[in-house]
């Protein structure tokens, strides 16, 4: 009776995309985080350390992809077999936001999301490549739930920031994945600190080392910090997110760093 449950369970599943090598997931336990931004900017790290990288923004309620790249439609053409992706800043990009209106909200039950991303996963004509980036909404509902239905992940990076009241949705994210056979890769702190750039001195405004002890006391890696930026946060409002537009920059580092460890989880 056990292996009767066991075979019905949907996530035993997951199939392997034939478009990409590596599917990571960029999520968090709650919003106001940063993590598309963290998710825009980590696809562009690893294309810029010779990667072939996409972008799929799932974050149907709030999609913010085509405002970052500065991209607001997927391509002039579609394809018999399907949509084709934009190509921006070398990165592959498909978003729910290239087919709505930016004031056009998104009121859809459960069907209908499911529905959503299973277009948005098997009727885009990616062309292969190494790593599909996902970015997910917040939380740990429908669309987290209907992607790891539909396809194998080969992790999650929760993105945090230091306070407790992010860290106590972290908790719960982290054991999503883990009850749906997903690998977690690492957690990011993002906002970790200010970084006065006139004498140099450090505010932790949300709090310090959150991420990092909650990354012990789960026994998962710490990917890294990420300061709160002005350049960052500015970059990623202009179309033209920081690793993109100052490849060289100190903030861009905090960013390559991370990818940088991701990649070497996944050799």
């Amino acid at each position: 009776m056990s292996e009767e449950k066991k075979q019905e369970n949907p996530f035993d599943l997951q199939k392997k995309a034939k478009y990409a090598k590596h599917i990571i997931a960029i999520a968090s336990g709650k919003g106001g985080v940063g993590k598309s931004t963290v998710a825009a900017n980590l696809a562009l790290s690893l294309k810029n350390q010779g990667y072939s990288v996409g972008l799929l923004d799932l974050d149907l309620y709030g999609p913010s992809v085509p405002m970052m790249f500065g991209q607001h439609k997927p391509t002039e053409s579609v394809s018999e077999e399907g949509i084709l992706p934009a190509l921006k800043y070398g990165i592959q990009l498909m978003s729910l936001g290239f087919f709505l209106d930016a004031n056009q909200a998104v009121i859809w039950r459960g069907p209908l999301v499911m529905k959503a991303v299973n277009q948005l996963l098997t009727e885009v004509w990616w062309k292969k490549m190494d790593y599909l980036i996902i970015d997910l909404p917040p939380g740990t509902g429908d669309i987290q739930l209907s992607l790891v239905q539909k396809v194998q992940l080969s992790g999650a990076v929760i993105v945090t920031t230091p306070q407790d009241l992010a860290l106590a949705d972290v908790k719960r994210g982290i054991s999503m994945f883990e009850k749906v056979n997903v690998p977690i890769l690492g957690i990011v702190e993002n906002m970790s600190y200010f970084l006065c750039p006139e004498c140099g001195h450090k505010s932790f405004i949300f709090g310090q080392n959150g991420g990092y002890k909650e990354s012990e006391r789960s026994k998962v890696e710490f990917l890294g910090e990420i300061p709160l930026n002005e350049e960052i946060m500015s970059s990623a409002d202009t179309g033209a997110p920081i690793v993109e537009c100052k490849p060289d920059s100190a903030e861009s580092k905090y960013y390559m760093d991370i990818a940088e460890k991701i990649a070497d989880k996944l050799k």
